[in-house]
């Protein structure tokens, strides 16, 4: 997470009351959802290894998927560091961008719709998601949810990191027709950043 959330909840008179967070990985963000007040987690996490890491380290829901607008088996690319930039999308920029980080195996996932398996859609108002430049896919299986959702946090990109990742524009003009505006962006150099969209 790049942007300060807390500030943001500050600055706009935030009320979440439930987090769901996709693309877990260790869920080092949980500590810091508590500090804001947050009650209700959910977190999703598809890689095994991470998603037995979550277990221990939040206390919420964790359940062991990857999120998109299908339902099935998905290919996943695994990254060297730690699995933190592993993506259902094969690697194109990141490879020579990040050239440290090498993506030497795929294992296959479990791959859901947010709206087929979201339950008590009322405890959550707030998504956050790191999905290395899938997200476009998973709203587009989140479109009953995104009627209750009030905050996204999300990565955006501008260059495709990833093979045909959903780049800014695209993600704005998708969060539009369910009454999103974008408040805040925050760049990593050129490619990729952070932002954080409202319900007006």
């Amino acid at each position: 997470m790049i942007l300060d959330l807390k500030k943001i909840q500050y600055q706009y008179n935030l009320n979440i009351k439930g987090v769901i967070h996709i693309g877990a990985h260790y869920g080092e963000e949980y500590e810091y959802y508590k500090e804001l007040g947050i009650k209700n987690f959910l977190f999703f996490e598809p890689i095994p290894e991470c998603f037995e890491i979550t277990k221990k380290n939040v206390k919420g829901i964790v359940i062991n998927k990857a999120l998109g607008n299908y339902t099935g088996k998905a290919k996943m690319h695994i990254a060297s560091n730690k699995g933190i930039s592993s993506s259902l999308l094969e690697p194109s920029l990141h490879k020579t961008q990040y050239s440290h980080i090498i993506f030497n195996k795929t294992i296959e996932v479990d791959i859901a719709k947010l709206d087929d398996i979201l339950k008590n859609k009322e405890k959550y108002n707030f998504i956050s998601i790191d999905v290395q430049g899938y997200e476009l896919e998973v709203f587009k299986g989140s479109v009953k949810t995104l009627k209750t959702i009030d905050y996204i946090m999300t990565e955006v990109n501008r260059d495709e990191l990833y093979k045909d990742c959903v780049q800014i524009n695209e993600l704005d003009n998708f969060l539009k027709q369910f009454n999103f505006k974008r408040i805040e962006v925050y760049w990593i150099g050129k490619t990729w950043g952070d932002a954080f969209y409202i319900k007006i």
